[in-house]
Order: structure tokens, then C-alpha cells, then sequence
């Protein structure tokens, strides 16, 4: 698999793909992760890719010319099975995208910055958008980082067969989970009273989690 991402601050998606599970699929040969510098394709010596918006609205867009010659640069090259913008208003996250997205072989994330990026971008270049929650941060890269890491831990061989459990739908935990305890800090009661209240507290955890999805159905918010 390989997953091109597309950032005018490439910096911040160095240290999230390089560690951890996503850093060893990496070094596995399991995916390829490849991350672009927008401005390459950036307008005049400073290599400017924002511009204000018609209307006069506050904040910088980006604009579609960097935008547009980076997608056509990486599409001669092969063909992308989708085109992602990681957008607020997108459709949101969950392990079943996530698991649709794995199967895939090549994708590419565009993350937006300033105040987004130009309509147009969305309307001709973008296949599909996904959001990562209902609330603002400063850009697209943490949540194109998030949405990796959710994808390539599905991968055949990034997980070992302990933790590769973990990776089902619907993500609500099986049982409740303690690191083995130290000297002072152990839990009061007896063994079943402790199993008792496990399965009280987990039952209160799982119907909490039912209810957020089933209202996220009815409502379409997060």
C-alpha cells in the first residue's frame, strides 16, 4: 500500500509516521508513506500558495494552481484509488472507513491549512472527504496522521496476533484492563468481587458507547 499526503508544513508529519506501529510497517516494507511539500508547485519567488478570498472573508485559502500541479504530478505516476481531503464538514471517521480505506492500494490526503482550501479544489480534484471529529485545529496534518495510523495497523502483519484484536468494529474494549499492580497498590476486595465490578463497569461502558453511535445515526454529529 502507499499513502502520499499533500501539506504546506510537511515538518509536522515527520515524527507520528516514523515511531510506533506505523514506523515498523514502514521498516516492514507493509507501506509506503510518502509526504509532499505543497510549496514546490508555489506561485512567484516566495513561493506563495494562500491567497484572500473573493468576498473579503478573514483568513487565507489555499489556492488551486500548488494544489492542482502536485495531484496531476502523483496521478501521471499511478493511479490513485482516492483522492482524501481531511475537512471538518467531512464525513465522519470511524473503524469501518477505516477498514474500507486498508483494502485500498494507493490514496492520497490533502491536508488544508489557513482557512481551508479553494472550492474548486474539492469540487474537480477531491473523491471523497473525511473528518476526523466535530472541532477546529490548525490544519489537516495530525488528522491525515490520525487517519493513517488508523489504516496501516489494519495491514496483514503490522500488528502481532496479541494486539491485532484490537483492530474490530464496533472499537468498544472486550474487558477492562490493569497493568500489573505494584507493591501498595492493589485493588480492595476479593477476586470475585472484583470480577463483579469489572463486568458491572464494563456493561456501563459498552451501553454508553451503543448510545453515542446510535445517536450519531439519528443526529449525523459526532
Amino acid at each position: 500500500m502507499r499513502i502520499d499526503i499533500l501539506s504546506v508544513v510537511p515538518e509536522l508529519l515527520e515524527s507520528p509516521l516514523k515511531y510506533s506501529i506505523v514506523g515498523r510497517a514502514i521498516k516492514k516494507g507493509l507501506v509506503e508513506i510518502h509526504v509532499h511539500n505543497i510549496r514546490k508547485y508555489g506561485i512567484g519567488s516566495r513561493a506563495t500558495v494562500d491567497d484572500y478570498s473573493y468576498g473579503g472573508d478573514a483568513g487565507m485559502v489555499m489556492m488551486v494552481e500548488p494544489v492542482e500541479r502536485m495531484i496531476n504530478e502523483l496521478r501521471s505516476e499511478r493511479d490513485y484509488d482516492e483522492i482524501i481531503y481531511l475537512s471538518p464538514d467531512g464525513e465522519l471517521l470511524n473503524q469501518g472507513i477505516s477498514n474500507e480505506l486498508s483494502l485500498l492500494n494507493n490514496i492520497m490526503l490533502l491536508c488544508g491549512h489557513y482557512k481551508g482550501i479553494d472550492e474548486r479544489i474539492r469540487e474537480h480534484l477531491i473523491t471523497r472527504e473525511i473528518s476526523v471529529g466535530d472541532y477546529v485545529v490548525s490544519g489537516g496534518e495530525i488528522p491525515a496522521a490520525l487517519l493513517a495510523d488508523s489504516i496501516v495497523r489494519l495491514l496483514p502483519g503490522a500488528l502481532t496476533d496479541e494486539t491485532r484484536q484490537l483492530s474490530r468494529w464496533p472499537a468498544i474494549p472486550s474487558c477492562l484492563h490493569e497493568a500489573r499492580r505494584l507493591q501498595g497498590l492493589e485493588s480492595p476486595g476479593s477476586a470475585s468481587e472484583r470480577q463483579s465490578e469489572t463486568y458491572q463497569r464494563l456493561a456501563g461502558r459498552t451501553g454508553r458507547a451503543t448510545d453515542k453511535r446510535e445517536k450519531a445515526r439519528t443526529s449525523g454529529k459526532h
